[in-house]
């Protein structure tokens, strides 16, 4: 059974969340890929606010592409979130409690998630248009520049995700390894 989340997410919630745990996300999710990621460091350094308050936030990796007639998006899979490594410890610093994408994060990244409480969900990928029926709400918040890269605001309604990566160091990625190694 899924476990039912309701974002922004807290430090009590988080304890909760177990590697390998499904969990159902609803609420308020952000969309920003590595482009926007390095917006966001670069205004960090010249000590200018980031375009959202990003205190127990959520931050999904997609480049969603644009909606279709009578849709709030389009398809809306997860990419690659190696690419937002070098930027989420500072983040993840600053507040950020959550992270969606696929693929495993560096050791520098579940440092930060240990130390600060956040954590690493994955999304199916491959299953974009799927997951936009979760999207209930969207719209470009930042960097409209960016187009499909641009920080946009979601509103999201039972998404499917698994926890990746926990606050006690857990990595569901090596644990999946581990089980199937050989002797």
């Amino acid at each position: 059974m899924p476990k039912k989340v309701t974002l922004p997410l807290d430090d009590e919630t988080i304890r909760d969340l177990r590697v390998g745990d499904s969990v159902l996300l609803s609420g308020i999710v952000y969309v920003a890929r590595d482009v926007a990621h390095k917006r966001m460091v670069e205004a960090m350094d010249s000590g200018r606010d980031l375009p959202f308050a990003i205190r127990g936030q959520t931050i999904y990796f997609t480049g969603p592409t644009p909606a279709r007639p009578g849709r709030v998006i389009g398809s809306a899979g997860p990419t690659t979130s190696g690419r937002m490594d070098a930027y989420s410890p500072r983040l993840i610093a600053k507040g950020l409690k959550g992270m969606i994408g696929k693929g495993a994060r560096s050791p520098v990244v579940k440092d930060a998630m240990k130390e600060h409480k956040a954590v690493y969900f994955a999304a199916i990928g491959g299953a974009g248009a799927l997951l936009s029926r979760s999207i209930k709400k969207a719209k470009v918040v930042a960097y409209e520049d960016l187009g499909a890269e641009a920080i946009r605001q979601l509103e999201v309604e039972d998404f499917p995700v698994t926890v990746v990566n926990d606050i006690y160091g857990g990595d569901l990625y090596q644990e999946g390894k581990a089980k199937y190694r050989r002797g």
